[in-house]
């Protein structure tokens, strides 16, 4: 649980890495150009840091699965060569798909040079070129759907199990099974409503939507993740929570001895 959850936190510092640099130097520049290079290199990162999150996402929801579902198999279907290639893959896999993307994208000529956007993304590139784009929607169709409806029917279908198991069970088993999952289910909920609306706003660009909403709303997937994961979590792990109340209580003592 430990390492999979550090492997979530970095996912997240790369996608952080990938949006804020670029951010606040548009924010201390009178004018907001990025090279084309530049601007596929931050989607390729993008792309690729959303793909992982939900691969780990999965990969964790298989790692709850087994431990209240099949807790005496656990040692044996989670060993830790296991571990090392499930994360291995949930980073490589994501790679090769979404690098295969931007390649097919840095190969179009562009006509227009301006993005309503925050940060650049595939799609949004795409639509700059005054050429044909049919191999280039197909294939990122194509990878969209594997990349992330087969790791949200697994979470789902590992929930339904989870709920099953659960329900035949005792009031403790269920109080603890819910203490075990509840932060991983928070964090696929939170994270799947803003990628929806990323997906469909920038698909369906509507004008009923103020665009400054639009664009706050279009990166709440890179900021909400890494801001509650380590909320969730921690507060979560005893060990942390502990700590804090260890910490808090000495600041109340020290303030009282003054």
């Amino acid at each position: 649980m430990y390492i999979f959850i550090a492997a979530l936190l970095c996912n997240a510092l790369f996608g952080s890495t990938a949006f804020y640099p670029k951010l606040l130097t548009d924010l201390l520049s009178e004018k907001q150009i990025t090279s084309y290079a530049g601007c596929l290199l931050q989607a390729f990162c993008m792309y690729t840091y959303t793909s992982s999150e939900v691969v780990l996402l999965s990969v964790m929801a298989y790692d709850r699965y087994v431990s209240i579902c099949k807790p005496l198999h656990y040692a044996t279907l989670v060993k830790m060569h296991i571990v090392r290639k499930l994360i291995f893959l949930s980073w490589f896999l994501p790679c090769f798909s979404i690098g295969t993307v931007v390649l097919l994208t840095s190969r179009l000529q562009l006509c227009r040079s301006k993005l309503n956007r925050i940060f650049c993304d595939n799609y949004s590139i795409v639509k700059l070129s005054c050429k044909d784009t049919s191999l280039n929607n197909i294939y990122g169709l194509f990878i969209f759907t594997i990349s992330l409806f087969p790791p949200v029917f697994f979470i789902i279908f590992t929930y339904i199990r989870i709920l099953t198991v659960c329900l035949k069970n005792s009031k403790d088993f269920r109080k603890k099974a819910l203490y075990t999952c509840l932060p991983h289910l928070l964090i696929f909920i939170i994270f799947s409503l803003n990628m929806s609306f990323e997906i469909i706003n920038s698909r369906i660009e509507s004008k009923q939507i103020p665009h400054i909403v639009a664009m706050i709303l279009s990166v709440d997937y890179l900021l909400i993740p890494p801001i509650f994961n380590p909320i969730i979590y921690g507060l979560k792990l005893k060990e942390i929570l502990n700590s804090i109340r260890k910490l808090i209580s000495y600041k109340i003592r020290a303030q009282g001895s003054f």
